[in-house]
């Protein structure tokens, strides 16, 4: 039995710190969002295809219409851009019929901007690839948002659902943290915070001690 892993993406639509992180070797795969799109000012076909070449992972891609009779041609649009392309689709009545129409024709979907166990539940009974808890931004209110995903993954335990646990709106490493023990199969951030990963000051003591002291041993 193949061992199980959580996977790294990163949160963003700029190419180059796409292209950065990928090299890294850390991440599985992108999420991308409109607002994200907006800010490169660039056109977003040519964005996607651009991320498309460089991640060998899912690679979420956000409808902007929000009936079902509008996500689906705009989603199967988006499909057909590369094999890597997941839809992502609102947690609404419409995005979920869209999601199930999707699951039906063999789409991958993303079921963003979620805030609670039960919207998690009905996506995975629409057949939803991955599930996006938005946990930075429960916290931002009061709320623990680590508490959702943990409600999610033992609902999907419960139930044998497959669909995987998304943690996104991340904000800091120490949701990552959290997201890693709460079983999350995937964690979505920004650049600066995958970066923060890697940070700690004992490390960079560590080596700075190893170097001074390797200064002093005899080169001949």
């Amino acid at each position: 039995m193949e061992a199980k892993k959580m996977k790294l993406f990163i949160d963003s639509a700029e190419v180059d710190k796409i292209r950065e992180a990928w090299a890294w070797g850390i991440i599985d795969g992108v999420t991308t969002n409109p607002s994200h799109v907006a800010k490169t000012g660039r056109k977003h076909l040519e964005v996607y295809r651009e991320i498309c070449d460089i991640v060998d992972g899912p690679i979420s891609l956000e409808t902007i219409t929000l009936t079902a009779r509008e996500m689906v041609p705009e989603g199967r649009a988006l499909a057909k851009i590369h094999k890597n392309v997941v839809v992502k689709v609102p947690i609404t009545k419409e995005g979920l019929m869209a999601v199930k129409e999707f699951t039906a024709e063999g789409i991958k979907t993303n079921v963003t901007v979620t805030f609670s166990p039960l919207q998690a539940m009905l996506a995975a009974k629409c057949g939803a690839t991955y599930i996006s808890p938005f946990v930075g931004r429960l916290d931002a209110i009061g709320q623990f948002g680590m508490e959702v995903v943990r409600q999610i993954k033992t609902i999907y335990t419960n139930y044998g659902f497959s669909t995987q646990v998304l943690t996104a709106a991340v904000r800091h490493p120490t949701h990552v943290l959290e997201a890693a023990l709460a079983g999350s199969d995937v964690c979505t951030m920004a650049f600066d915070v995958l970066e923060q990963l890697y940070q700690h000051p004992l490390t960079d003591i560590g080596i700075d001690i190893f170097l001074r002291d390797w200064a002093k041993v005899p080169k001949a």
